[in-house]
């Protein structure tokens, strides 16, 4: 990217590209819960939410972080839900009806621009959506800005791509196949922050103090390949626009490729899956 112009269109079409995920995110809630629920429970210890507390997800998607920590907030305490995508809220805001939480406010927010007061929350959450961001180092600037002294920040961003090869394989496939390009290292996506001390060193930059950065372990599971596919159209809109467009045969050269490639992760005779993935999560104090 080289200006301003550039970078206001590659945030108008990373947030379409959100924006056209939400209805598979929300599809796809209880399996992404599930999934996610390593890193959540490690990012909430590592804030404490308290009673009385206000604290802050941003890049919420459908809320399972923040929705998690809502409880500890109680009594007298809120959670703000946010995301830059109507639709994203849309989602949370079923989510928490479902899951009976009521101390909940939901917030169209941008990252790079939070629209709230300074020193205005006590602690922020933000689950795999920095690496998203145009200009992260702009987005955690505003995210010390809107915690009070002390408040504590944490935040999840993925490792390499060796280390999650349940996200890697369905694009990889397609990639192999010559039907969608490599992926563009200098534009944000999801192994963006991957690179060894960037997320320490932008939180440090940001002026955040006691900062660790630790790795969490933990599966994709599938019942099928099939199911894995499936999974991936809802939640990819990059995956799932190519594949809509390729004809019958080539959808098929995509799944057998793909099957290849989950093959050492198969257990057992009914080919669940079970594959890797490591998240990094960083916390630190405002």
């Amino acid at each position: 990217m080289t200006g301003p112009e550039d970078a206001d269109e590659l945030r108008a079409a990373l947030l379409d590209r959100w924006e056209r995920s939400a209805p598979g995110w929300a599809v796809g809630r209880e399996r992404i819960r599930a999934f996610g629920m390593p890193v959540s429970e490690r990012m909430i210890d590592a804030v404490s939410p308290e009673p009385g507390q206000r604290l802050l997800e941003l890049a919420a998607g459908v809320g399972d972080t923040g929705l998690l920590a809502a409880a500890r907030l109680r009594p007298g305490g809120t959670l703000v839900s946010s995301d830059a995508t109507k639709g994203m809220l849309e989602a949370a805001r079923a989510r928490a009806a479902e899951l009976g939480v009521d101390n909940v406010e939901f917030a169209r927010l941008e990252l790079e621009w939070i629209d709230l007061p300074t020193a205005s929350v006590d602690a922020v959450l933000c689950r795999w959506g920095l690496m998203f961001a145009v200009d992260p180092e702009a987005a955690l600037t505003e995210t010390r800005r809107v915690l009070s002294s002390g408040g504590r920040l944490a935040v999840a961003v993925w490792d390499g791509p060796e280390h999650n090869p349940w996200a890697t394989i369905p694009p990889d496939a397609l990639v192999a196949l010559g039907h969608l390009e490599p992926p563009d290292p200098s534009v944000p996506g999801m192994f963006a922050l991957a690179a060894p001390g960037r997320i320490r060193d932008l939180l440090e930059g940001a002026g955040f103090t006691e900062v660790t950065v630790d790795a969490v372990e933990f599966e994709a599971t599938h019942a099928s390949l099939d199911a894995y596919i499936e999974h991936t159209l809802d939640v990819s809109r990059a995956f799932g626009d190519t594949v809509g467009g390729l004809s019958e045969a080539d959808r098929d050269a995509v799944r057998a490729a793909i099957g290849t490639r989950v093959a050492p992760f198969a257990t057992g005779a009914g080919g669940a899956l079970r594959m890797p993935a490591r998240s990094l999560v960083a916390t630190a104090s405002a």
